[in-house]
């Protein structure tokens, strides 16, 4: 059992106290989002970044936060947590936001509650993976191209069905295919590939999660060419390089896609010039 501190709609208190009812819509429905930040010397890196999507999010699933539910309240209940835990110097957090409980699938209101948890991180997340990743597809679920899909819902059944199919194969990570059989996304990451000077990720409208390091990478300045583009598993095949990213651990390398073997030359550069500009 977890010893430490969590922060539940702003207070703090001991990870083994007791939180939730049976009736927690989270628990009963998924019915929330959650969001996955990174601390680094006492400051969450791409906070900005971060409470952008997660308004949006808050907005699509019509939630109600509390009315002092800054930025700055947020960030500071971060640190405070991470403080109290002694892992400021570099942690994993988590905030989840879930709507209060009552009512079947139609709620009976839209407020919203919120849970912050925290975990130490070894500093090898800020290296780039020396061996490359070996990934496939995986084949039991397609995801839809609509607006829920874009974000961190606490609906994760797809991905956590991808993860059980990837480790029981031996893999790192699987892919998600949409409905349309083009690329979605990883269990826990954005999928770009290299075709000669550009680097393509899909676009929000073929379901991927609007991921806060993709956002950023396709924001950095750089000569190279980052756009949104489809991506078909052909396109996976016959890419010079594969690489995923999510805000834990930035960027990594695919050195293995099912017969297909790449190298690592742009993801490298790419993970150079987010390590300058982020830290």
């Amino acid at each position: 059992m977890h010893t430490g501190i969590l922060c539940y709609n702003g207070r703090f208190q001991s990870c083994s106290s007791p939180i939730f009812s049976a009736d927690n819509r989270g628990f009963r429905y998924g019915d929330g989002c959650f969001e996955t930040m990174k601390v680094y010397q006492g400051r969450v890196l791409l906070e900005e970044l971060h409470f952008e999507r997660l308004m949006a999010s808050v907005h699509l699933l019509h939630l109600e936060m509390p009315i002092h539910f800054t930025r700055d309240y947020l960030m500071d209940l971060v640190t405070q947590l991470c403080v109290k835990n002694k892992v400021e110097t570099l942690a994993r957090v988590r905030l989840s936001v879930f709507r209060t409980e009552g009512g079947l699938y139609t709620p009976e209101n839209n407020t919203a509650e919120f849970l912050i948890q925290c975990w130490e991180l070894h500093k090898q997340v800020f290296e780039l993976n020396e061996t490359g990743l070996d990934i496939d597809i995986y084949p039991e679920s397609r995801k839809t191209c609509e607006k829920l899909s874009t974000i961190k819902s606490a609906n994760c059944l797809p991905y956590i069905m991808a993860g059980m199919y990837a480790r029981e194969h031996e893999l790192n990570d699987a892919l998600l295919l949409n409905t349309h059989g083009r690329v979605a996304d990883a269990t826990s990451s954005n999928v770009f590939i290299v075709r000669g000077n550009q680097v393509w990720t899909p676009p929000l409208g073929e379901g991927c999660v609007c991921g806060v390091m993709r956002k950023y990478l396709l924001a950095l300045d750089t000569t190279l060419h980052l756009m949104e583009h489809p991506i078909t598993v052909s396109d996976l095949e016959n890419a010079d390089e594969i690489f995923l990213t999510n805000t834990i651990y930035g960027i990594r390398w695919v050195e293995r896609f099912r017969d297909n073997s790449y190298g690592n030359a742009t993801a490298t550069i790419l993970h150079d010039l987010l390590q300058e500009a982020v830290l």
